[in-house]
């Protein structure tokens, strides 16, 4: 990179943003050492726009095509992810291939298999309150040759939330915004994640809020299936049901995106590049522009001179944003994501094809003589590669997690020593399973754990005034074990005396 000292004003924005320190300040202006790559990071933060690209022509080293950003590595030096170095003319990876068995001390071990599973559920077993007394029942059984323990209740949980995953590319409303539930705040509109929308509703701060009781609610009746109604301040209108499609402003999407723009291109530039001379696949986070996409060029997709609106990332990625229109972006009118043509490169007649990340949109143009695009029929092939998208993108669906932070009555009501069930838990001694279902334990302190609600037996989570949620919990463990951390031992009994019981319902 080659920074026009001019121009610098030696904010040290780009000292702070290279990822190989190669960037430093020297008299107030910024100088980059012999351990530049060309990654462009620098280039891509200066306010003052006072860094260009070198000429590649005159770079030192092999290209590394690891990823989009192509880092040119010289001898003895490594690239910007510091992934691989230049070692005698070759990229080697930094660090070697790992077998499992050199990884499995950090990795730990299972619970052993009689205890990974209940002898009885939480469901329908009653509540644990006040905090001292045993739970509802305590169960011991025998498996595959060792003494097994189960407790069970249904324990009331302040400190719980809902995250509901949706899968789609429609844009829902900007993030931080409010959730609400008629016109009162339940939680707000957090990231996205692959191809969905995530929703955070409830935690103990917007249970106990002055909306508490339509949070509980709210939390109960998605853990249970039932459909619910949401509105996103300043975003859309929202019916969500867990293992169903949503209904977004009175729509209904079929499919979540197959990647995004860039990862389209990468999927199918074999039949995009037959398709057109260029294609746009738009996009909220990466819009792909297949004549620079390194896919577009493996397949030798020619320069095409369209420039997009869109900022660019690396070569062929370009940041997008959001809105109401094609792959959730503002374009609406698919022409509009082109700022130009350059005339010098394109030819009158090429053709370009618009589309999005789950095809099911697309346009096809045709450049015309002074730069205009015209829009033209879809051909085959172009039908035959929407189609290959379309087909690869999975239904869009609604999920969700249950979260809890399990202390209090479910813990005092399984032993007089609730630390111990807490590092029994962490050390995989005792398992926690919520209606049988496995949960996975946050790290750190206490026991907060989250399960895939369609896991759990529909309508067998509550909520009381409090306002809590009520969550149906099992705690499994060796007997053993169990003894040792002070459990409490006079309230078990065997289960095989109580199974006619539980097998009436």
């Amino acid at each position: 990179m080659i920074v026009n000292q001019d121009k610098c004003t030696g904010c040290g924005t780009c000292v702070m943003d290279c990822p190989l320190g190669a960037v430093r300040l020297k008299r107030k202006k910024a100088v980059i050492d012999e351990h530049c790559t060309e990654c462009g990071a620098c280039r891509r933060v200066c306010p003052e726009e006072a860094i260009t690209a070198a000429d590649m022509m005159r770079l030192e080293g092999l290209q590394c095509d690891a990823c989009p950003i192509r880092c040119w590595i010289k001898e003895g030096f490594i690239g910007a992810c510091q992934r691989y170095r230049h070692e005698a003319g070759r990229l080697v990876r930094v660090a070697p291939l790992h077998a499992f068995r050199q990884v499995e001390p950090t990795v730990g071990s299972d619970p052993s298999e009689a205890i990974r599973r209940p002898l009885i559920t939480g469901l329908g077993a009653g509540t644990t309150y006040p905090d001292c007394k045993p739970a509802p029942f305590i169960v011991k059984g025998r498996r595959q040759d060792v003494d097994v323990v189960t407790v069970v209740t249904e324990a009331p949980l302040s400190y719980s939330g809902i995250m509901v995953k949706i899968d789609t590319d429609i844009h829902i409303g900007a993030e931080g915004a409010e959730i609400l539930a008629g016109k009162r705040c339940i939680g707000r509109v957090t990231t996205e994640q692959y191809g969905s929308k995530m929703l955070s509703i409830g935690g103990v701060n917007q249970l106990t809020g002055k909306n508490g009781m339509v949070v509980a609610r709210t939390i109960v009746d998605i853990a249970n299936g039932k459909a619910v109604k949401l509105n996103i301040d300043g975003g859309s209108r929202l019916e969500i049901q867990v293992g169903r499609p949503p209904v977004i402003d009175g729509e209904t999407p079929a499919n979540m995106r197959v990647g995004c723009g860039s990862a389209t291109m990468g999927l199918f530039a074999p039949l995009l590049k037959e398709a057109a001379d260029e294609v746009v696949v738009l996009d909220s986070h990466l819009t792909g522009l297949m004549s620079e996409h390194a896919a577009g060029r493996f397949v030798g997709a020619k320069t095409s001179g369209v420039k997009l609106k869109f900022r660019q990332s690396t070569p062929g990625r370009y940041f997008g944003d959001h809105g109401p229109g094609w792959g959730g972006t503002s374009i609406v009118r698919p022409q509009d994501i082109i700022s130009g043509v350059d005339l010098t490169v394109a030819r009158p007649g090429m053709r370009v094809l618009v589309t999005e990340t789950t095809g099911t949109q697309g346009a096809l143009f045709e450049v015309e003589a002074g730069g205009a695009l015209r829009e033209v029929p879809l051909t085959d092939a172009c039908r035959q590669a929407l189609a290959a998208i379309r087909e690869s993108c999975e239904p869009s669906l609604v999920s969700a997690l249950y979260m809890g932070g399990a202390g209090g009555s479910a813990r005092a009501g399984v032993t007089r020593y609730p630390i111990e069930l807490t590092r029994a838990v962490h050390r995989g001694q005792a398992v926690l399973t919520v209606g049988g279902a496995p949960v996975f334990i946050l790290p750190g302190g206490g026991i907060n754990f989250m399960v895939d609600v369609q896991r759990v037996k529909t309508n067998f989570f509550y909520w009381t005034p409090t306002p809590a949620t009520i969550c149906p919990i099992e705690y499994t463990m060796e007997q053993i074990d169990y003894e040792r951390m002070g459990g409490h031992i006079h309230a078990m009994r065997p289960f095989e005396a109580l199974e006619p019981l539980f097998l009436k319902g």
